[in-house]
């Protein structure tokens, strides 16, 4: 089970504001190139089985990490795999090693208008009973609401790891950073910080979701994770810290201040970071530290993966 991985933590050569950078290597996670989506993904396939379920529903943009490893894990277990995938704002698609690789795993691609995106899910789940299938639609129902605390859950594992790695090393990590997009890995490393009483500050640097949209989701996450676990409802907003200065306008755009940043980390740690996802959130980060003047601490940054987009934007660097 991937569920039990543990994921090194890696030191950087990166000195930045005086503050020790570490990583927190996800991207190493043994399977379809690695990543939190790996985790979140194995969690969505659990629960599919445990309710009888026979095919997986997904949903994503063509760079979609999770679409990928669902694809991959859904053709490993001969799952029948259905991805609905938006346009980009201006219309298109674009081609990406992702989208290659969820065509190359055999999981049907349907394209739709952002706006039509409900109307697109529900005509999918009706396709696939159609075909005698019962469908899996791993956002819930089709406005994408009830289930959200299944993919919380594997984020509260890994903030346990990260807590046994500070007490054996007596080390703690003030910060932790990562990309946060859908939010369901931010709400399980906030979960997990409550559960486990631990006072690590957990940034999410969003990669496309403005603050006023995101922090309600993020509390509703971290909700449904606790209803779960028979814990009354409440509001979380005073634990969930989300930045959006560094999103360049929007899902999958990127500046060269970011692409700098993936070749320095390249360079100096032997580590890829992509445009989309992680080199965008690494150099939030950098600016956040800057912005605060936060100085002489140490600062753990969760790789959340994403090599295929990675070499997708390798002739610019």
């Amino acid at each position: 089970m991937i569920d039990e991985f543990k994921s090194p933590i890696q030191k950087s050569k990166i000195n930045y504001e005086d503050n020790q950078l570490y990583f927190l290597r996800e991207d190493l996670i043994p399977f379809s190139f690695g990543g939190n989506k790996v985790r979140i993904a194995e969690k969505f396939i659990v629960d599919m089985k445990k309710q009888g379920k026979d095919c997986i529903v997904a949903y994503g943009n063509s760079r979609s990490n999770l679409c990928r490893v669902l694809s991959n894990m859904c053709c490993a277990g001969n799952i029948p795999c259905f991805v609905i995938s938006p346009f980009d704002e201006d219309g298109t698609s674009v081609i990406t090693n992702n989208k290659r690789m969820v065509n190359l795993f055999g999981a049907e691609i349907i394209e739709c208008e952002k706006e039509n995106v409900t109307d697109t899910v529900q005509k999918t789940l009706n396709m696939c009973v159609d075909k005698g299938y019962a469908p899996y639609y791993i956002y819930g129902n089709e406005y994408g609401t009830g289930n959200e605390a299944i993919p919380v859950e594997a984020y509260v594992k890994v903030i346990k790891h990260i807590k046994e790695y500070e007490e054996q090393w007596k080390k703690e990590f003030d910060y932790i950073f990562h990309a946060s997009s859908t939010g369901m890995t931010q709400a399980g490393l906030i979960s997990g910080s409550l559960i486990h009483k631990m006072t690590n500050k957990i940034i999410g640097i969003s990669t496309a979701r403005v603050k006023e949209q995101e922090i309600d989701v993020l509390n509703k996450y971290i909700n449904e994770y606790m209803k779960s676990l028979g814990k009354e409802a409440k509001n979380y907003y005073e634990k969930i810290f989300f930045e959006d200065s560094w999103i360049c306008g929007g899902y999958g755009k990127y500046n060269n201040s970011i692409l700098t940043v993936i070749k320095e980390v390249l360079k100096k740690d032997g580590i890829n970071l992509d445009p989309t996802y992680t080199g965008k959130a690494f150099w939030g980060m950098l600016e956040y530290l800057k912005r605060e003047n936060i100085r002489k601490k140490n600062i753990l940054f969760i790789h959340t993966g994403g090599a295929p987009l990675f070499f997708d934007c390798l002739e610019q660097l």
